[in-house]
């Protein structure tokens, strides 16, 4: 399923995400020299509907059309076939940030080609760039709270997210071979996401290095995601209609990074005999009786929590998740986080 190349195609540049199964057979991974080593590596389109990582990449090679990049760059283009209909991933396919760990499918295979092939050239860091579909802040998620990876991501924006799952992410694969982020750059519609990326990527490649001098503490707000909240499988969830499993509250992407206090609704079950959400914490056990209680029909928080990735489109809740509860959390001592 991998094409590897050393250069551009003619007229690549030019198209936009939907457009670029017409250019390339699947996923590419492209090594382009620059006069450093070892290479940045970037992911884009893991997500075929979230096109910020792929514009952002265009801006930077335009720029660097005629003069040689600061640093090697190794680009992956992922899910090309599900940008065409700019969905998160074809119904025939998996997730394609879920694939980066052991498995035997043909995208599993893929992926640990890409590992494999970074692992023997070598990388300077990983940056993954996403868009998402609720109201959320631009931050930056890492796997380890090393210095190096917290700085690489506070350079993006001082909200960073720490998480172990789910498993299969490429940052959390690639975090074992070189400082790795993943870049959470706000809706697809909103161009202020390609200029904030554009920017930092292109700071990246003019990097001699990663700073790994203390953080101080005014310079990051550290979160951790602690669980990941499902809807129960063949369920019919939605907003407006009376006849639904799960009807959530009207505006409840706007609850993402919100303290929100315990009793806080967040929908209403048809039925009250059982809670439909499906709640797991690092560890892959079900905790949703934690985090969640029916009141009548009411579904309320149990206690207070802070939600991300809050969305209304019910096809990504259903492929992904409806949301992930954070706590904040104190930098470890061996991140040398200065106290002023």
């Amino acid at each position: 399923m991998l094409t590897i190349r050393q250069d551009i195609p003619e007229g690549l540049l030019d198209r936009e995400a939907h457009e670029l199964h017409k250019l390339l057979e699947g996923p590419t991974l492209f090594h382009l020299s620059g006069r450093r080593k070892p290479a940045l590596f970037i992911s884009v389109l893991l997500h075929g509907n979230e096109p910020v990582g792929w514009n952002a990449i265009r801006n930077i090679l335009n720029h660097y059309q005629n003069k040689e990049l600061p640093r090697a760059l190794s680009l992956f283009v992922g899910n090309i076939h599900a940008a065409k209909l700019h969905q998160r991933h074809l119904d025939s396919q998996p997730d394609y940030n879920r694939i980066w760990n052991e498995g035997n499918s043909p995208e599993h295979l893929m992926a640990k080609h890409v590992y494999t092939e970074m692992k023997q050239t070598g990388l300077f860091a990983s940056i993954d760039v996403h868009n998402n579909t609720g109201l959320n802040p631009h931050y930056a998620c890492v796997n380890k709270l090393d210095t190096t990876f917290l700085r690489l991501a506070t350079l993006f924006d001082r909200t960073v997210i720490y998480f172990t799952r789910p498993e299969g992410v490429q940052s959390l694969a690639f975090s074992e071979l070189a400082p790795a982020v993943t870049l959470e750059c706000g809706q697809p519609d909103n161009p202020h996401g390609v200029a904030h990326a554009t920017e930092y990527l292109t700071a990246c490649l003019n990097m001699t290095d990663i700073p790994s001098h203390p953080i101080a503490k005014h310079d990051i707000e550290l979160f951790h995601t602690v669980a990941v909240v499902r809807v129960a499988p063949n369920k019919q969830i939605g907003f407006h209609s009376d006849n639904l499993d799960i009807r959530f509250v009207d505006n409840i992407d706007h609850l993402n990074f919100c303290e929100l206090p315990v009793n806080t609704v967040l929908g209403w079950q048809q039925s009250n005999s059982e809670l439909l959400l499906r709640t797991t914490d690092e560890q892959d056990q079900e905790v949703s009786d934690n985090y969640f209680h029916l009141d009548g029909n009411a579904l309320r928080l149990r206690r207070p929590v802070m939600p991300s990735m809050l969305t209304r489109d019910t096809r990504i809740i259903r492929q992904d998740c409806l949301c992930y509860l954070m706590e904040r959390l104190n930098l470890p001592a061996h991140t040398n986080m200065q106290q002023n």
